[in-house]
């Protein structure tokens, strides 16, 4: 039988190959092989699925992205950074699910309060690394931006910027925000 997790997860799978229209319980039970009936012993119809998974969404692509560049025997900032392009740049899943779920928010308002506290939490997490390098409230702010504009434009080619491409691009941005201008 399949836990909640389960659910979970192939809702992220869902979304990220198909999009928010596509998450119906029909689909779900399809995709894991299950009835309508295990569907409802974890949750309370779609409305209790959508607020789970919301909240796996942002466990699973914010806290736990922080949690690893947090890992680590070296704890500089420069270190969590490198962490973190590692995490981000090799996650397969992460630009179609980024994608599906930014244009989820353009529709719905719970989807977008969520957007917004993950931006919001990631961009806090980007500008105390950057702050702790540069020691600059303003270049942390800008610098801390433009990474994540790189991630989240990176997203939105088609086809998505491979792994190596970003990470290449993040190699760069690090660089050059910690006034590293050597190749």
């Amino acid at each position: 039988m399949a836990g909640k997790r389960d659910w979970l997860e192939a809702g992220l799978d869902i979304l990220g190959e198909h999009g928010a229209p596509a998450l119906t319980i029909e689909r779900l039970t399809e995709r894991l092989g299950l009835t309508k009936g295990s569907f409802y012993h974890h949750f309370k119809g779609m409305g209790g699925y959508k607020t789970a998974l919301l909240a796996h969404i942002e466990a699973e692509g914010t806290a736990a992205y922080i949690a690893y560049a947090d890992s680590g025997p070296d704890r500089s900032a420069r270190a969590r950074l490198d962490r973190l392009a590692e995490r981000v740049s090799d996650d397969d899943r992460g630009p179609a699910l980024e994608v599906a779920v930014r244009a989820w928010a353009q529709q719905d308002p719970e989807v977008r309060a969520l957007q917004e506290r993950v931006d919001r939490t990631r961009m806090a997490y980007l500008r105390d690394l950057w702050q702790e390098i540069t020691g600059d409230p303003a270049a942390a702010e800008q610098t801390a931006l433009l990474l994540y504009l790189v991630t989240i434009g990176a997203d939105h080619l088609v086809p998505a910027a491979s792994g190596r491409a970003l990470r290449g691009l993040y190699d760069l941005v690090i660089r050059l925000g910690a006034g590293d201008r050597a190749p």
